[in-house]
């Protein structure tokens, strides 16, 4: 694949996603779901474009759904405390309030590293 190849994938992957997350903010859930799928199809990585999902099954209120998914975007961004933050918002949302405290608390040990080693970057 040429460079220009690769450039107008990443551009077309971009593009999808702010059509689904512009179609995600006028409720157009199907919809919105299809072009973060398309995302998918084209780089089954990027990870707003899961983001994007699991924000779709939860407004449907399809909390195990979100969940596996938020449970992806961990497994592909281990080291993000945003991931764990969201995992946390999707089983409080499942009612299955263990499993949200545990996710918090792995978020809020994860900001804790992030911030010690910008301190250590600091000195």
């Amino acid at each position: 694949m040429s460079d220009q190849e690769k450039d107008d994938e990443i551009s077309d992957v971009e593009e999808l996603f702010y059509a689904g997350a512009d179609l995600q903010g006028e409720g157009r859930y199907d919809e919105a779901m299809a072009c973060f799928e398309k995302c998918l199809a084209l780089d089954p990585l990027y990870a707003d474009a899961l983001l994007g999902m699991a924000m779709v099954f939860v407004a449907r209120e399809q909390f195990d759904e979100a969940i596996a998914v938020g449970l992806r975007l961990a497994d592909l961004q281990p080291d993000d405390p945003l991931v764990y933050t969201n995992l946390s918002r999707f089983y409080q949302r499942a009612g299955r309030i263990a499993e949200a405290e545990e996710a918090a608390a792995k978020a809020r040990m994860l900001d804790w590293k992030r911030q010690l080693a910008e301190d250590d970057k600091a000195d």
